[in-house]
């Protein structure tokens, strides 16, 4: 490669035509196919095998439950646990999609800015709505904050817009840092090979901090599926317990 962000291309496997419409193969479906796959392997693995003692897997499986459950009880509240599946979808798919990119020759599907876009608008689009249904039309009283009347016309559109940004920059958020990640993993990693070519004692020396980075992008990878799914559990609070001006 002779760019860092040549890494995060998406490359045509099969060229596919049907009707005019372009149903090409590329490289970012392989990963979402093998996710969904290990998804459905770990589903048929544990249906219908909880123990009351429970094996490693179940034990796993229980602490990431009473986990996701822990977050929408604080963010929620009880009235929260209705969204439960979708927040533990959501957690594992982003987790999951975060793993796979530190797999060797894996894809980072999060840094792909088009795929999370459309996951974040259609939430924050179907929460909108939402709130409209939960709180009928008392839902826009949340654009109009307590000030002085002369206020209103300008910080109403403040409001507007901070609420449509939520879209954008829930997205952008975990695009940003798993590509920075990965860059960065990817230009030491070169410097490594360019020091190995010098003297093998540099080598050594230069793996240690590359070392330290990839464990620190484990770390980013579960924290930036926990922050993802903090956001859309805060928004999804709008909806449930809004507090009126």
């Amino acid at each position: 490669m002779l760019s860092p962000l040549e890494q995060f291309d998406i490359l045509v496997i099969k060229y596919l035509n049907i009707l005019n419409l372009d149903c090409s193969l590329v490289s970012i479906q392989i990963p979402v196919f093998l996710l969904n796959v290990f998804l459905l392997i770990c589903i048929f693995l544990i249906k219908n095998k909880f123990k009351l003692v429970p094996e490693v897997w179940q034990l796993i499986f229980e602490k990431g439950y009473i986990f996701i459950a822990s977050i929408i009880k604080q963010q929620i509240g009880f009235k929260g646990f209705i969204y439960l599946p979708l927040i533990c979808t959501l957690f594992i798919f982003v987790l999951f999609c975060n793993l796979i990119s530190l797999v060797p020759f894996g894809i980072a599907l999060t840094s792909h800015l088009i795929l999370i876009l459309f996951i974040s608008i259609s939430l924050c689009v179907s929460i909108f709505i939402l709130g409209i249904v939960n709180n009928n039309w008392q839902f826009f009283k949340h654009f109009i904050p307590e000030c002085p009347l002369i206020l209103l016309p300008i910080l109403i559109p403040i409001e507007i817009f901070s609420y449509l940004i939520r879209m954008f920059s829930l997205s952008i958020r975990l695009a940003a840092n798993i590509l920075a990640g990965h860059t960065l993993v990817y230009i030491i990693s070169s410097f490594i090979l360019k020091m190995s070519t010098v003297k093998l004692w540099l080598y050594v020396v230069v793996v240690i901090p590359l070392l330290a980075i990839l464990i620190l992008e484990f770390g980013v990878a579960f924290l930036q599926a926990y922050v993802f799914v903090i956001l859309v559990c805060i928004y999804l609070s709008d909806t449930i317990k809004r507090e009126v001006h």
